[in-house]
């Protein structure tokens, strides 16, 4: 595509100004970097994540694009109220992966429950009111895989092959300041001069998510393709279904991770009986870290489900957190555990994760939106489920003075099924 390298050629991150397009009827002017917007600055202007899905997308485009909407008890809620007058706000569309908006905060975080997005039990009521300086079609949108916006942003830069996910696990996550400008200019010249990039109707509709309408509201879930299955190396079926060795001790590891991080933050460990030999190997507990038995008061059943979980935190005699590491191909496994614990107490308030492969991804968002999933009582699997990659949890063990930090930096780390933050 020589025209789009043409476009972003003339991009850099340290670019000083910027060409005005025009701007939505009754939206303030765009000024160039330097001068000083009509807004008060209580601090420089930053730059955050607006994750959006195909669908959340496609009811900014139908709005007047003036307000920016959030779940008022989502992750992001929190984090709303750092935002500033003034501040960006870059949208990504997930699935699809390109960058098609930049808005900037005028006010707020205000409640407002009149339905905006939707025509009826709007749930993005947690809002900004923001000037929309570039609202991009989808076919608009500049890939992020396009290479010099790869090789230009700090957190994919070198990354090709690698893990980069960054920034973009959800919504309103600060950008580095080189980052959000060079995104911004990006995009306003993308505005100002657009380049296609083709969808097909089949690629965008193959992110778009299916509804399943309850007492409760609409319920989004997925229902993902079979996998194709390999042809068998020979005609002999496979003497036993054990896992190969490499991935089995992979696992280990991992667990072995998760409950070290556990007890350097200060909380007792749970391990299931027949994975305590392996995990040991790696992981060396303190005295009367890792528990004998829960103290916990469920029926059998429950504790017998609850026994079986990979790795559990414990402050006193609650569970604080419940992680499941999903190393087989299938990843139904850890998925139906963290199912079963939460039919049997639907109103348990534990932080349940599962834990894999970054190549395992995709798979275990899509299938923790399933039907199945989806429908459990009091709230989806997917809102109370995150994902987290070995390379974050990794990264999170990296993070200096770990016996001081509340666990709550997992939060920062952590994925969710369909993710999409602003409504409009």
């Amino acid at each position: 595509m020589p025209g789009a390298e043409m476009c972003l050629r003339r991009l850099r991150p340290d670019s000083a100004h910027f060409r005005r397009v025009p701007a939505a009827p009754g939206a303030a002017r765009i000024q160039p970097h330097g001068r000083r917007s009509t807004a008060r600055y209580t601090r420089p202007m930053a730059w955050y994540t607006d994750l959006f899905t195909v669908e959340t997308y496609t009811a900014c485009l139908a709005s007047a694009r003036t307000v920016s909407g959030y779940k008022p008890d989502s992750r992001e809620a929190s984090m709303a109220r750092r935002l500033r007058p003034g501040d960006r706000l870059l949208g990504y569309v997930l699935g699809l992966s390109r960058w098609v908006s930049v808005r900037e905060i005028v006010d707020g975080p205000f409640t407002d429950t009149t339905p905006l997005f939707v025509p009826q039990d709007d749930p993005w009521t947690l809002r900004f009111h923001v000037n929309p300086l570039v609202v991009l079609l989808l076919e608009h949108g500049v890939p992020i895989r396009e290479r010099q916006v790869f090789e230009t942003l700090s957190f994919t830069r070198g990354r090709e092959n690698g893990y980069w996910l960054g920034p973009l696990r959800r919504s309103l996550q600060h950008i580095d300041d080189a980052d959000g400008r060079f995104l911004e200019n990006l995009l306003l010249q993308q505005a100002e001069s657009p380049h296609m990039y083709p969808l097909s109707q089949s690629e965008i509709d193959a992110q778009r998510r299916r509804h399943v309408r309850r007492a409760e509201g609409l319920i989004a879930v997925t229902v993902p393709a079979d996998e194709p299955e390999e042809p068998p190396a020979s005609p002999m079926p496979p003497v036993s279904p054990a896992l190969p060795a490499s991935s089995s001790r992979e696992s280990i590891r991992i667990q072995a991770d998760l409950a070290r991080l556990g007890e350097q933050m200060g909380f007792h460990i749970w391990l299931p009986k027949n994975d305590r030999p392996g995990v040991l190997t790696h992981w060396q507990p303190g005295e009367g870290v890792l528990l004998s038995t829960l103290p916990l008061n469920y029926d059998g059943i429950t504790l017998r489900t609850i026994e079986q979980i990979d790795v559990l935190w414990l402050k006193g005699r609650a569970i604080r957190r419940a992680f499941e590491v999903e190393h087989t191909t299938a990843i139904y496994s850890g998925l139906l555990r963290m199912a079963d614990l939460l039919a049997l107490q639907p109103n348990m308030n534990i932080r349940l994760h599962i834990v894999a492969s970054v190549e395992r991804r995709e798979k275990v968002l899509e299938e923790i939106s399933r039907p199945v999933f989806a429908l459990l009582e009091n709230h989806p699997l997917a809102e109370r489920c995150s994902y987290i990659a070995y390379e974050d949890l990794r990264e999170i063990m990296t993070l200096k003075h770990l016996g001081h930090t509340s666990d709550s930096v997992i939060g920062e780390y952590e994925e969710w099924a369909g993710g999409g933050g602003g409504g409009g």
